[in-house]
């Protein structure tokens, strides 16, 4: 070989490896992957050939030696007991069998070996720690070595045991329906009772976000002004990883399916399938389909029956897994760096197709944010018509490159959104351009603007007609004022005939401003009105809701109104001041703080309080007394189930004596009121050494 071509050698893995870092940084880290899995793969492939062609070239913190990327900041590391290894992939029949081939070359073997064949679930790897049947430490996969802490998160999840349940393992695999899922009974003979558990079990398996819950969440965030999820598995894995602001509503969603036993197999326990049964013994759900393979043919039928049925299941699956049933064979056929010889996972084709960029439009949001759309040509597309896909920012077309007229590959992330995976250059055209976002609004022809810390380029004109549309969207959807009959279209109508020109002009249409628009009879007009005038009466934090604040959502509104209770004390705040209040971060202090020190805000939520808008200051009568009760000045936390009170109950009781509700446990926290399967805010209590109370306690409290 020529010094010339090994040079070029050499760079190409040089770059192929910081690339497939960088790749695995943003999957394993930010989960906020930047190319599709397959893209993903072929990069790790072309690496893998070039470094097994010329091994002397290989980098010594090449990726193809390790396994995902390190345990991000924050977090504390956790070392697993035994590694946890990846799989290597097959991505066509020809490499199945070839995997089959090895294997039985690797045991010497002429005979057929059997398989289970097992979903490849699209989530994030976890290992649970039980120590004497009780849930010690979970900690994620991280780069197979070490893994982040994420105990306290993981405790949220509905279906892990904190404790094993005692449980029946069968001899026997589990029977078989015809569709191939598993029955829900299981032969019963030869059974064994297993009522002392390993003194350490190291249990593994994949932390899921169900399509249904998936979209149901999605759509909660779109109502509050947020950006989507882009697939299950970011929202899977990012729910995990949370260090503040614990979604708890998203890791509630989440699910566990148990896939293996790396530590504490029960000596009788003999195969793969029966260990899936004893995992289930035990309280763990495993994977919703699974199959006892006689062979490599089984093994492709049951991975074709799962293609077939990929869009039904309840989980994202990228493929399915297939691993030598029998544990003895696996201990004797071993294992590589970064994965084991006895299973490969045999990955679905991804759902992509080509097509063409015919425009790109620039759209603009409620916070200014201005948003490339490619407009493509229409194409089908893992079951639906395709015809627009987002591009995010400026950065990202400038990382692909992206232009009108490009040829373009696209897939569907999680089976859901539309994303350009790539453009296909040999197909550019030689007159394409290099598209860059304009540099004046295409709404109100205001300069744009792009901060040095942000990739968004925002209008920061915030009379622009696009803001005012999506801002009048926000302020009468459900979690702020709630204006029934107050839908896009109309929306459209009022700002489109300057009718309305910033949003405190909602407040003050007439009955005859309404009549003059399309579709709005006389009826629609009262009806409308009417709904407008219910909306003024409403609630401090749900008026900071509908101001469209960023950040400001359900949770930080009520906060921000039981601390400040009146408008006039929240436009005086400063950032420190509202930092200072529990529960709220320096992002948001400084966001509301921002928003309220700008005029044309200040003026436009005085403007509407002065067209009608209020709400009860009663309420803030009562605090004031409160306060001067016997539980003035402390704080409280809430965790768990009481046994005869509610939740609001328990709040309301104490707030009327002078207590404050927060919803997470620091330093300053006072007591913690524990109930009925107490989760992570009970460990932190503990931590911190915060006083812990029941219910009993509280209520002598209250009572002193």
């Amino acid at each position: 070989m020529s010094r010339e071509s090994k040079t070029e050698i050499q760079q190409r893995i040089d770059f192929l490896s910081a690339e497939i870092t960088r790749h695995n940084k943003a999957y394993y880290q930010s989960d906020r992957p930047e190319v599709s899995d397959a893209e993903y793969d072929r990069l790790l492939r072309e690496l893998e050939t070039l470094e097994a062609e010329h091994p002397e070239l290989r980098l010594a913190d090449s990726p193809t030696q390790r396994i995902g990327a390190a345990p991000a900041e924050g977090f504390t590391s956790v070392r697993h007991r035994t590694p946890m290894l990846s799989l290597e992939n097959a991505m066509n029949e020809s490499e199945a069998r070839a995997f089959d081939e090895r294997v039985r070359r690797l045991l010497d073997t002429k005979i057929c070996v059997e398989y289970v064949g097992e979903p490849k679930l699209d989530g994030a790897s976890l290992e649970l720690i039980y120590r004497n049947g009780v849930l010690e430490v979970g900690a994620t996969r991280g780069d197979g070595i070490e893994g982040e802490d994420v105990t306290a998160n993981i405790r949220r999840i509905w279906n892990i045991p904190l404790a094993l349940q005692a449980g029946v393992s069968t001899q026997n695999h589990p029977t078989q329906k015809s569709d191939g899922f598993r029955s829900a009974e299981t032969r019963k003979d030869a059974q064994t009772e297993l009522q002392i558990f390993p003194e350490t079990l190291s249990v593994r398996g994949e932390v899921v976000l169900p399509v249904a819950a998936f979209e149901r969440l999605n759509a909660e965030r779109l109502g509050r002004g947020e950006e989507p999820f882009a697939n299950p598995r970011n929202a899977a894995a990012g729910s995990l990883r949370q260090l503040h602001d614990i979604d708890v509503r998203r890791l509630g969603a989440l699910e566990f399916r148990a896939y293996a036993v790396a530590e504490g197999i029960p000596s009788h326990l003999k195969t793969q399938a029966e260990v899936l049964q004893q995992l289930e013994c035990w309280g763990f759900l495993v994977s919703p389909r699974f199959q006892v393979c006689s062979n490599i043919d089984a093994v492709l039928e049951f991975h074709r029956s799962l293609l077939d049925v990929r869009n039904q299941l309840p989980f994202e699956c990228d493929g399915s897994v297939c691993k030598v049933n029998r544990l003895d064979l696996q201990r004797d056929i071993g294992e590589v760096s970064r994965a084991p010889r006895w299973a490969i996972a045999y990955k679905f084709p991804p759902q992509q197709e080509t097509t063409q960029i015919e425009n790109i439009e620039v759209q603009v949001g409620r916070t200014g944010a201005l948003t490339p759309v490619a407009k493509l040509k229409p194409v089908h597309v893992g079951g639906v018509t395709v015809s627009n896909a987002s591009l995010h920012n400026q950065d990202e077309i400038d990382r692909k490159d992206i232009r009108i007229g490009d040829t373009v590959l696209i897939q569907r992330a999680g089976d859901v959104i539309p994303q350009i995976v790539q453009v296909i250059l040999a197909k550019r055209p030689a007159s394409s351009q290099r598209f860059h976002l304009p540099s004046r609004c295409p709404q109100c022809d205001s300069p744009v603007v792009r901060l040095t810390d942000e990739a968004v380029t925002r209008c920061p004109n915030v009379d622009c007609p696009a803001q005012i549309k999506t801002s009048l969207t926000h302020l009468a959807s459900r979690a702020a004022l709630n204006i029934d009959g107050l839908g896009e279209k109309l929306v459209h109508q009022l700002v489109e005939t300057h009718r309305v020109r910033r949003i405190s002009d909602l407040f003050y249409l007439t009955f005859d401003d309404l009549l003059q628009l399309e579709r709005m009879g006389e009826k629609s007009s009262e009806k409308l009105l009417a709904a407008i005038d219910a909306a003024k009466h409403t609630t401090f934090s749900r008026f900071l809701v509908s101001l469209g604040i960023r950040h400001v959502g359900e949770t930080v509104a009520a906060i921000l109104a039981d601390e400040f209770e009146t408008l006039d004390a929240m436009i005086d705040a400063s950032s420190e001041k509202i930092q200072s209040v529990e529960g709220i971060g320096p992002v948001i202090a400084e966001s509301v703080a921002t928003f309220f020190a700008h005029e044309r805000n200040r003026t436009e939520a005085l403007r509407c309080l002065e067209a009608g808008v209020r709400w009860d200051r009663s309420d803030s009568k009562k605090k004031t007394e409160a306060r001067e009760g016997p539980l003035a000045g402390k704080t409280f936390v809430l965790t768990g189930t009481l046994p005869t009170l509610t939740r609001d109950e328990a709040k309301a009781r104490i707030e009327a004596h002078g207590g404050k509700i927060t919803s997470s446990v620091s330093k300053k926290t006072d007591y913690v009121v524990a109930g009925e399967a107490a989760g992570s805010k009970l460990d932190k209590a503990h931590e911190l050494g915060v006083s812990v109370i029941d219910q009993t306690e509280l209520l002598k409290l209250l009572d002193a």
